[in-house]
């Protein structure tokens, strides 16, 4: 296995940087999720990993050698792509000992790796098969075999899931996960899909506009982003953002007649003595539908609807419409109290979108 050190990455392609300026030490056996939107630069990212584009800046170290100048066959990693690729003429044995055979490996030491990832990934009924016969998920899982019996010091996955029907996606996500661990190989996923970051990283990175914009643990992204982007981006339904106007005594909501208050919503003193506008950041499982007048402000209910087992209501502020979890199952059109569940709120920047402290606030 193998730590891997990038240190101020860019990767121009004429004069547009699909990856500007990125650091980041992924530790021995860790597994590194690499999320963000199309075209912000992660699939980039892991291809300068795999030797597959040349860095224009900075360097890629593996184990704190540097590998900028070694091609991809010379650095020891495996790489699974969102379209499987395997040999259709060949049985499912045959394509997973395909890279051993290649390389010229003694017949013994085949046939033990070929014992020894068929157990971890339960192959033994498909090995005399062929790609065809097979569902997408168990094809993807055999790519996995393939590349994993090199032995590889680094597993590169861009996006292994997403041509899979949703079906066997939530099943693939759970064994892959359990994949990982059982073969501590430090591993970086690509995808655009927040469900497979959150359910499968160590670590995510958040990545937008070719710049990293967070690292965390899953949970640390999801109630602590550093910025709205990173608020927005995790969740669904995705984070309320919703302007405060410093007003006499409180926090306006937007263009509405609601004014949040120190008594009765229980803000921080700095958000309430601020003299700049704020954006309140509060996903909908913290906002919820109350009779008491005490913690809630009065805001019409625009739509109730169900996603899942959750019941969730939508509420206007002027032109926004924002969202929260119902309690009460109240009838859509009603007028009610939303209350804002203190420690479920966050204060942004109006002007940057950073978080906001008592610093930026004054």
């Amino acid at each position: 296995m193998a730590e891997i050190t990038l240190k101020n990455l860019s990767i121009e392609f004429g004069s547009f940087k699909a990856v500007d300026d990125v650091s980041l030490t992924v530790k021995d056996g860790e597994f590194v999720v690499y999320l963000g939107p199309s075209g912000c630069g992660k699939t980039t990212t892991l291809r300068c990993i795999a030797g597959l584009v040349k860095a224009t800046h900075g360097e890629v170290l593996f184990d704190g050698e540097r590998v900028n100048d070694l091609t991809a066959s010379e650095r020891n990693i495996a790489m699974v792509f969102q379209f499987v690729s395997l040999y259709p003429h060949l049985t499912i044995k045959e394509n997973i000992v395909f890279p051993l055979k290649a390389r010229g490996i003694a017949k013994s030491e085949i046939a033990r790796k070929l014992d020894w990832v068929t157990d971890v990934f339960k192959l033994g009924d498909e090995l005399r098969r062929y790609p065809g016969a097979l569902p997408p998920g168990a094809r993807q899982k055999v790519a996995l075999a393939r590349a994993v019996i090199r032995d590889p010091a680094v597993l590169l996955l861009d996006e292994p899931l997403s041509a899979i029907d949703e079906q066997f996606r939530e099943e693939m996500r759970w064994e892959l996960g359990h994949l990982q661990r059982q073969l501590g190989v430090t591993t970086i996923y690509v995808t655009h899909d927040q469900r497979e970051a959150m359910s499968l990283a160590d670590r995510i990175v958040l990545m937008n506009d070719s710049r990293i914009v967070q690292v965390s643990q899953p949970d640390r992204m999801f109630f602590d982003p550093v910025n709205v982007f990173a608020g927005q981006f995790i969740g669904s339904p995705s984070m309320n953002l919703i302007d405060l106007v410093p007003v006499e005594g409180g926090l306006r909501l937007g263009e509405s007649e609601v004014t949040l208050t120190p008594e009765r919503d229980r803000l921080p003193e700095w958000a309430m003595a601020s003299k700049r506008p704020l954006k309140l950041g509060v996903r909908p499982l913290n906002v919820h539908l109350t009779d008491d007048q005490a913690t809630g402000v009065p805001l019409p209910v625009d739509d109730v609807f169900s996603v899942g087992r959750e019941r969730f209501f939508s509420f206007r502020i002027g032109d926004g419409i924002y969202q929260g979890v119902d309690k009460r199952q109240s009838p859509a059109g009603s007028a009610g109290r939303v209350h804002f569940e203190p420690e479920g709120l966050l204060f942004f920047d109006a002007a940057t979108g950073r978080r906001a402290d008592a610093e930026v606030a004054a």
